[in-house]
């Protein structure tokens, strides 16, 4: 839709219509001698010429300016370029850089997940004989990426990070719940504090009020009045509230460690969303269908300094021109 606004060009023709000055009289003055002369009324003639021409550029070069700026044009200026997935091993980047031939290239580091959201946003700004190479762990989309040039990806997953959480169990049948986390790089606290990511609330009275954690798992819901109106995914109930997310659901704790696993995967799905899978190594053809999306807006910035020296310029001369 950006390039529409160039239908607005011959607004362009109004600075040249109010400079032009379409009619000029001539005044008459007094001679000795017209007494003897006929009585002549003044008359009008047409003067095609500009009144101040170099205000006139300005003016016209302000709006076309303007134009240029909501249009959002699009300039190719960039090569061959290397995309690197924040996080992606050094080494492995090198290699697959030499084997491609892509060492002179332009490389642009970006977080996997926005790479290919980046390249649609930015295809248009590549020359046509550019070539694009995508390294790291890009996530699979939801639908196959289509580009209008051909783009190689080569992906290599990393290895997912261990993160030591810190849980604290409130309840007077622990070991059922000690199953839950079991499996996972969980420390058990004796007491909640700064580290405490969850928090497992089994008990019949309600938590002390100063104590908060992000994410709660709550087994009694008299004690969390935020809990009334949760919403419901599944069997499982959620809410936020002042003391962190609370989660609830009537099968706690588990009662198996079948149970326990099923509980923990439902509940990590359910609040983190599915797991991101890594996009196979493979080269993207150029789609003809491959929908143009909008500028990228590269050239807005250098567009609006120019568009303010222009107004500064075209205001003080106009000032000047009053005085």
């Amino acid at each position: 839709m950006n390039a529409l606004w160039w239908l607005a060009l011959p607004i362009l023709l109004l600075p040249l219509w109010w400079h032009r000055r379409k009619r000029e009289q001539r005044q008459t003055e007094l001679l000795a001698s017209a007494r003897f002369l006929p009585r002549a009324e003044p008359r009008q003639t047409r003067a095609w010429r500009w009144n101040d021409p170099i205000l006139l550029l300005l003016r016209c070069l302000l709006l076309a300016c303007a134009i240029a700026w909501l249009a959002d044009p699009v300039v190719p200026w960039r090569g061959d370029t290397v995309i690197v997935a924040s996080g992606t091993d050094p080494g492995w980047t090198e290699r697959q850089v030499g084997q491609a031939g892509m060492a002179q290239a332009e490389r642009v580091m970006l977080p996997g997940a926005q790479a290919v959201a980046w390249l649609r946003t930015h295809e248009r700004e590549w020359r046509p004989e550019a070539r694009l190479l995508v390294l790291g762990d890009i996530p699979m989309p939801a639908l196959s990426p289509q580009f209008s040039r051909q783009v190689e990806l080569r992906t290599l997953a990393r290895p997912a990070p261990r993160a030591e959480r810190h849980v604290y169990i409130a309840s007077d049948r622990p070991e059922q719940w000690r199953r839950v986390f079991a499996a996972g790089a969980v420390m058990i606290d004796d007491t909640p504090g700064a580290k405490t990511g969850l928090i497992v609330w089994d008990r019949a009275e309600a938590p002390p009020p100063a104590l908060r954690a992000p994410l709660w798992l709550v087994v009694n819901r008299a004690a969390f009045p935020a809990l009334r109106t949760a919403a419901r995914l599944g069997e499982l109930h959620y809410a936020d509230s002042p003391r962190g997310r609370l989660w609830h659901s009537a099968a706690w704790p588990p009662t198996s460690p079948d149970a326990a696993r099923t509980l923990l995967d439902d509940w990590q799905r359910l609040h983190a969303g599915p797991p991101a899978y890594t996009m196979p190594s493979r080269v993207i053809a150029a789609s003809p269908t491959a929908r143009v999306l909008e500028a990228s807006g590269a050239l807005r910035d250098i567009l609006m300094a120019v568009l303010v020296a222009l107004f500064v310029f075209e205001r003080m001369l106009t000032h000047a021109r009053k005085r």
